[in-house]
């Protein structure tokens, strides 16, 4: 029996990745800093072992014995400067290279999408593809920076044979267990109303978090993915329109959609992030910028490369996973 180290797995990603392992036949241990909190990863099949990221020695000392260590931990929000984004991610990174390196394991990165920064992932007539030359990010944008800083570590220690290492690039995720797209888009709809910004018809850059853990297991099976990222951003291509049909299935309400002119729409969220930006810093004021576009240009990315290479199969459709998302939030706040 194969062994797996999954850090994050009380996260969405770590979560579904702990799943697909059991359900593969592997013996899972889940790094986990509050076991009390993380019961129910125990009750999936998973090992629970305590440690944390940052705590190098009890992070080498979970990964000992394991095939593969599957590292999902990481901060996407957080309220403070990139000192916070900086420790969590890039030195937990460093730790997660160097346990498994101690113990020999192969090592899957999740990294993301906000590698290519938020406008130059937009390509006139092209799809963004992991050959793309990444730009400078701006000092504000926090967690790519971090994310593209940690995926340098893991591709230079993979060069460097220390470890073979690969790295996976999802980009907006949704299913169970999310903390963050589906409780926003659920909250925003509590009135039965959504602004459909122009026609509504643009692809939306997502993709459903077993697709993920999908790549992510199969990247760590197959030898010639070490030493390359994979874009994992669209398993099946979602109109904005479609998204909210099928969100509002899940929730069993009607949602009626409010024409909004984009110059209008664009007006607000300038507005918004000028406000962001003197509350909350620039790098909520950039966040609150790339909402706009995510809602009103197509998903600019690729993941041709995964499924030629890693032969990525997603496993749901969205008729019936984004209902399930939004159905599992709305009975999480009845509970």
């Amino acid at each position: 029996m194969r062994v797996a180290l999954v850090t994050g797995a009380t996260g969405q990603v770590g979560a579904y990745v702990t799943e697909r392992l059991i359900a593969d036949g592997w013996h899972v241990r889940a790094l986990v800093r509050a076991p009390a909190l993380a019961k129910w990863v125990e009750k999936l099949g998973a090992s629970l072992v305590v440690g944390d990221v940052l705590d190098v020695q009890r992070f080498r000392a979970a990964a000992e014995g394991s095939d593969v260590v599957f590292h999902a931990a990481a901060v996407v929000t957080a309220a403070g400067g990139w000192e916070i984004y900086r420790t969590a991610n890039i030195e937990g990174t460093r730790n997660a290279i160097a346990a498994a390196a101690n113990a020999r394991a192969k090592l899957v990165q999740v990294s993301s999408v906000a590698v290519y920064g938020g406008s130059a992932r937009y390509r006139d007539n092209a799809k963004t593809d992991e050959d793309l030359p990444l730009a400078p990010l701006p000092d504000a944008a926090h967690y790519a920076r971090s994310k593209r800083e940690s995926e340098a570590l893991v591709m230079q220690a993979h060069s460097e044979r220390r470890i073979w290492a690969t790295a996976v690039r999802p980009d907006v995720i949704y299913g169970r267990y999310d903390r963050q797209f589906v409780p926003r888009v659920a909250r925003a709809m509590r009135f039965g109303l959504w602004p459909r910004f122009g026609t509504g018809e643009t692809t939306l850059a997502i993709v459903h978090a077993a697709s993920v853990a999908d790549g992510i297991v199969r990247a760590a099976d197959i030898d010639a993915a070490g030493g390359r990222a994979y874009n994992l951003a669209n398993d099946f291509d979602v109109t904005v329109n479609e998204f909210v049909r099928l969100a509002a299935q899940g929730l069993g309400n009607e949602i009626r959609k409010i024409p909004v002119p984009i110059p209008l729409a664009r007006f607000a969220f300038r507005t918004a992030a000028l406000a962001a930006r003197v509350a909350k810093g620039a790098s909520m004021s950039r966040e609150t910028l790339n909402s706009l576009a995510f809602l009103t240009r197509n998903n600019p990315f690729t993941s041709e490369r995964a499924r030629r290479e890693l032969r990525w199969s997603p496993p749901m459709r969205p008729e019936q996973s984004i209902p399930e998302a939004f159905r599992w939030w709305k009975e999480q706040r009845q509970h």
